[in-house]
């Protein structure tokens, strides 16, 4: 099995356990977990971009997070939701997809000669 499969299965399973926790620590601890928060989509970003070394270890982690948080803002019939529609879950689902835009086109780092 190609060592690259497994990267981008883990990445998206991560990407959207990142996005799910970060769904929650952003409101629960305003502003302190939108920073935690958007620190982890951060790291999550860009670790896969350096574990991959490819443009797509930045989409499939993205795309784990994007369906993480989409499910979680539909909510339940009840009317029970993750996210209240203010301030801080904007910001949380827009600095996301800021940073990875950011992490997108960054220029590849020079590896370091063995």
């Amino acid at each position: 099995m190609n060592v690259r499969i497994v990267w981008y299965a883990l990445l998206l399973v991560l990407g959207a356990l990142v996005g799910a926790a970060g769904s929650f620590a952003q409101n629960a601890w305003f502003p302190g977990g939108l920073a935690l928060a958007l620190l982890a989509t951060a790291g999550v970003f860009y670790g896969g971009l350096r574990a991959t070394d490819t443009q797509l270890g930045i989409v499939v982690p993205g795309a784990g997070w994007l369906v993480a948080i989409i499910l979680l803002s539909l909510g339940r019939p009840e009317g029970d939701g993750v996210f209240g529609g203010g301030g801080a879950e904007m910001a949380y689902v827009v600095g996301g997809m800021v940073i990875a835009v950011m992490c997108a086109t960054l220029g590849r780092l020079p590896r370091a000669a063995p």
